[in-house]
């Protein structure tokens, strides 16, 4: 049994304790830093208290100078970088005040001028507020290029998901016209067991359609498991005509793949195979490993392609046109370049021949 492993939550999916670390890591960086330089420069501890009360004013006005920028960082530029540094220089004027206080009122007896006091003090607050600032925006900038990243993934991922549901929806719904007239038909020839049993078998086949979502994948065991329950509905209208056989290599029963992938390609050798001979034809479905891949290849016994690259013996007008390029599309949508789809015809049948990715059903994974 393998322990799940707690994901770490990225520093900024929590942008207000993100800044409040940020802010106080920050700022107690700058008291050490301060406060260690002025041990070493041979200062008492009292002259501590200072750099304290300006650090303590520091991150006070920051607090007011982000409520601030929160407000300007909507506006437009020139509003933005104009009222922001206006309020820098201003908050390093009240920062520097307060220094200058502190440190003249500690230091009754000190030659240092009031205004030389001042200034330096202004240049150092200058400087802190400014590299703050700077980060601020810096960081603000990284977010929302992160957002705007995550917005256009969430968007692609949802086109990528209403295509697919799309070409899910367009699965060819002439077998159900078709069962619906069988069942009509028996009904009117009084044969209800048989209406019954055909009613029953399409109710659980259309059930699993709507209980899937269009984009989900399931395994090839589930994927055979509803062709199984498709060709049944069939078999009442072909009998012996269809006769369906499945070899699914154990190794690769529990291999995903988009619902409802194969449904399309049994239609269609039905439709080309089954439908035009009297005898009927065989339908294969296999799925063996093919080195990192899973192999997939529906074939008929039926006509293959003639010279312009269609099935004879059915009009090109009861076609819909859409089964195989649908059947790529969703392979490209689902695997991208990681997918094969091949067709292959002989006089004596036609084949469809599709490689994915293995990828293992995760419970399956956990189980073993």
């Amino acid at each position: 049994m393998t322990v799940p492993r707690i994901k770490p939550q990225p520093f900024f999916a929590d942008k207000n304790r993100a800044f409040w670390n940020l802010q106080s890591v920050g700022w107690a960086g700058a008291f050490l830093l301060r406060g260690s330089s002025t041990i070493a420069n041979g200062q008492p501890l009292s002259s501590l208290v200072p750099v304290l009360i300006s650090t303590v004013t520091g991150y006070s006005v920051t607090l007011l100078i982000a409520v601030m920028f929160r407000f300007l960082v909507k506006k437009r530029p020139i509003v933005t970088w104009g009222v922001s540094i206006v309020t820098v220089v201003a908050a390093a004027g009240l920062v520097a005040f307060i220094d200058a206080w502190v440190f003249s009122t500690q230091n009754r007896g000190s030659e240092t001028a009031g205004l030389q006091l001042f200034l330096g003090a202004f240049y150092l607050s200058m400087t802190l507020l400014g590299a703050w600032s700077a980060l601020y925006y810096a960081i603000n900038f990284y977010l929302t290029v992160e957002e705007q990243a995550d917005q256009l993934l969430l968007l692609e991922n949802q086109a990528a998901n209403a295509q697919l549901a799309m070409l899910r929806y367009q699965l060819n719904p002439h077998f159900l016209f078709n069962t619906l007239n069988s069942i009509s038909t028996l009904v009117l020839l009084k044969q209800t067991d048989r209406a019954n049993a055909m009613l029953s078998r399409l109710s659980s086949f259309l059930r699993y359609t709507l209980i899937n979502e269009p984009t989900a994948q399931v395994t090839i065991e589930q994927e055979i498991e509803t062709l199984k329950l498709y060709l049944e509905i069939e078999k009442m209208r072909f009998e012996e005509r269809l006769r369906p056989s499945f070899i699914i290599d154990p190794a690769v029963a529990q291999a995903r793949l988009p619902s409802l992938l194969l449904q399309p390609l049994v239609e269609n050798a039905i439709k080309y195979a089954v439908t035009p001979k009297e005898e009927g034809a065989e339908i294969a479905v296999s799925a063996q490993p093919a080195g990192d891949n899973v192999r997939i290849v529906v074939s008929d016994s039926g006509p293959g392609l003639n010279e312009s690259g269609i099935r004879p013996h059915i009009p090109m007008s009861e076609g819909t046109g859409i089964g195989l390029p649908n059947i790529r599309d969703r392979l490209i949508q689902a695997f991208g370049e990681r997918q094969r789809f091949e067709t292959r015809s002989t006089p004596g049948g036609f084949s469809v021949i599709i490689e994915i990715p293995l990828n293992m059903d995760e419970t399956s994974k956990v189980a073993a």
